[in-house]
């Protein structure tokens, strides 16, 4: 039966624990104790028996001996830490080691890009950079993970076109593409989410592949400031689809943009490209023309048919004030000394002097002609009415053959103005009105 041992072998075991476990205190070597009494008895029973025999045996062991009460020594402490689990409860003052601290580079000061330009690659962002190591050139751990974390957020190299940002218009011209933009900064994270997440993703990249040029550049560059100025952004990162024939922004994306949402904006323009886009509006703009045309046509044919019915009705109104004077006279109907006067006499009406200029004193009136054209010309507010016949008739054909007068329109109601009735144009409430001319 196993005996518990004495306060001296006790010590003695405390003692074996701390020259094992340097930096540990003697209570705690007590608590392990109390834990592995049994398995420690044991084996320390059979080491100093062994030690004993191969003493009384040979001195010339007595070294070898040592060696293994030492290595004893070694097994016996292990064995107690191993049984410490079972003492948790007891060492809950007793922390855990700390892991080790592990310090990495996620990206280099953006000094360091402006201060060594590439030529290959006038808006900074290099293949070559030391932030994005390929895998093949940085260590890796044990278990295959890799170290370099600025790896995971390498721009799309394979994707991006590489040249200024009027080389990329081109080449997307050139080829039939629309060009797709994306302005990054150095102090965003959502930049290097986008070149983690967005433009890894396999569906965005075959995507780009078939259907865009890829521009990738940093604002605080050159091209990068230009391209911040032309299109006004002021949020970054920002995708922006770009028609390279105009340079119009089809589309633009600030943030993070995630792959699903990014290729449901793409989806409109993936059909046709910039070519065939320009070509659909050329041949929508001709149907449009030719349909604005037609209602023209149409508009017109009914404004003089219009025009026809409102004469009639407003001569059929003032026949009871003139007498019965037909407006549209055939030639066999006008009376011979009418017809005489218009074929061999002209009519005289006062010198037009030259249109005055500014906004004091003036008045402006639209005039009507029977073709269904329209003019407009600025009177002083103290100008005879009479001027009015003096510039139409300088517009017609028959105008100084023919007699002619005007009829105003106003609040469901008309007027006629005669070139006998000597009124100013202030009397006559001719300021910005619309008055049409009919032939005597």
């Amino acid at each position: 039966m196993e005996t518990l041992p004495s306060a001296a072998e006790r010590q003695q075991l405390v003692s074996f624990f701390l020259e094992v476990a340097a930096g540990q205190t003697a209570d705690v070597a007590a608590r392990f104790l109390e834990a592995t009494v049994g398995s420690l008895m044991r084996l320390y029973s059979s080491s100093m028996s062994a030690m004993k025999v191969v003493a009384c045996s040979h001195r010339s062991y007595l070294d070898r001996l040592m060696e293994l009460l030492g290595g004893l020594r070694l097994k016996l402490v292990e064995n107690m830490l191993a049984s410490g689990s079972s003492v948790q409860g007891a060492l809950e003052d007793e922390a855990r080691a700390p892991l080790p601290v592990v310090r990495d580079i996620l990206n280099e000061d953006p000094a360091f890009f402006r201060s060594q330009p590439s030529l290959d690659v006038p808006f900074g962002i290099s293949r070559h950079s030391a932030i994005w190591e390929s895998s093949e050139s940085v260590l890796s751990t044990s278990n295959g993970t890799h170290d370099n974390l600025a790896s995971l957020y390498t721009p799309p190299f394979s994707l991006m076109f590489q040249g200024r940002f009027d080389q990329a218009k081109v080449e997307a011209s050139r080829r039939g593409k629309w060009l797709l933009l994306n302005l990054q900064s150095h102090e965003e994270f959502s930049s290097h989410m986008l070149n983690r997440d967005t433009w890894a993703n396999q569906a965005v990249a075959e995507t780009i592949h078939s259907n865009f040029i890829f521009w990738q550049v940093y604002h605080d560059n050159i091209e990068g400031k230009k391209v911040c100025t032309y299109y006004n952004l002021f949020k970054l990162p920002a995708v922006l689809l770009i028609d390279p024939i105009t340079g119009q922004k089809m589309n633009a994306w600030t943030g993070m943009v995630h792959p699903e949402r990014l290729l449901e904006g793409l989806l409109p323009f993936l059909d046709k490209g910039p070519k065939e886009h320009h070509a659909f509006l050329l041949q929508k703009q001709k149907q449009r023309a030719a349909h604005d045309s037609a209602v023209i046509n149409v508009a017109g044919k009914e404004a003089v048919k219009d025009d026809v019915e409102m004469v009639q009705a407003i001569a059929t109104s003032l026949e009871d004030t003139r007498g019965p004077r037909p407006l549209v006279m055939d030639e066999e109907s006008r009376p011979e000394k009418s017809h005489a006067t218009n074929s061999n006499e002209k009519l005289t009406y006062p010198p037009l002097l030259e249109e005055p200029q500014g906004s004091k004193g003036l008045c402006r009136v639209a005039i009507r002609f029977p073709n269904g054209c329209r003019l407009q010309r600025k009177f002083l507010l103290t100008d005879s009415i009479k001027l009015l016949w003096s510039f139409c008739s300088s517009k017609l054909e028959d105008g100084l053959k023919r007699p002619f007068h005007f009829i105003q329109f106003y609040l469901g109601a008309s007027r006629s103005l005669e070139y006998e009735k000597d009124l100013t144009f202030d009397a006559a409430g001719l300021s910005n009105s619309l008055i049409s001319l009919v032939w005597d």
